[in-house]
């Protein structure tokens, strides 16, 4: 099995380069396309998808992964059904529990989120920042963080004598992502992605069964 995955951005592709192969294992191999943005991944998806619909195999799989950045989150996901609808490829949400083509998933509201969501992975990455700096209401749900979950990552480095003129999103995304361990991750966003994952293996391994 083979999983196409279109990111916005390289901090995305940095860190999924890291989180993809703790989560398929060795149940499937996969590419990641970045694109120069969110505008710029949904102004081309629409021709891609359309690309893909042509010669897409059996096997392969595609996921789409865009940041909310506080808009909002139903009416972005009803925009990418379209855009796939349109394409003429099957969704997971469209499926409904039978095989689909493509899936697509938002980070609620940013990738950073799903850092907060693994203080260990933070804490392990940059080690001069406390364990106390995560206790409190406004870490207890991180896909809630208001003021946008990048800012408040970037001022946390900063507290602690990190990056002070400015944070490297994508190595920052490296680093953390290298620490993470998705069975603990916090986040639910993350958890949503992390559960479209397996279910797609496990629906692929169930129709290799009934064909065998």
């Amino acid at each position: 099995m083979h999983v196409e995955v279109l990111v916005e951005e390289p901090s995305a592709e940095a860190a999924l380069r890291n989180l993809l192969p703790a989560i398929l294992s060795s149940q499937a191999s996969f590419q990641i396309f970045r694109h120069n943005g969110k505008q710029d991944l949904l102004s081309r998806l629409p021709s891609r998808l359309r690309g893909y619909r042509k010669f897409l195999p059996r096997d392969w799989r595609i996921v789409v992964l865009i940041d909310e950045d506080r808009s909002d989150c139903k009416a972005l996901k009803k925009k990418l059904e379209k855009i796939a609808f349109d394409a003429g490829l099957t969704t997971k949400s469209r499926a409904r529990g039978a095989a689909f083509q493509v899936m697509n998933r938002i980070a609620v509201e940013e990738l950073e989120s799903w850092f907060f969501g693994d203080p260990t992975a933070i804490m392990a990455a940059f080690p001069k920042i406390p364990e106390k700096q995560f206790r409190g209401a406004r870490y207890r749900d991180v896909d809630s963080i208001r003021g946008g979950t990048a800012e408040a990552l970037e001022a946390i480095l900063q507290r602690h004598r990190y990056f002070p003129s400015g944070m490297p999103k994508i190595e920052v995304a490296r680093v953390i992502s290298r620490y993470m361990e998705p069975e603990r991750n916090r986040s639910r966003s993350f958890q949503v992605f992390r559960k479209g994952i397996l279910e797609l293996l496990s629906l692929t391994a169930a129709k290799r069964g009934e064909e065998s």
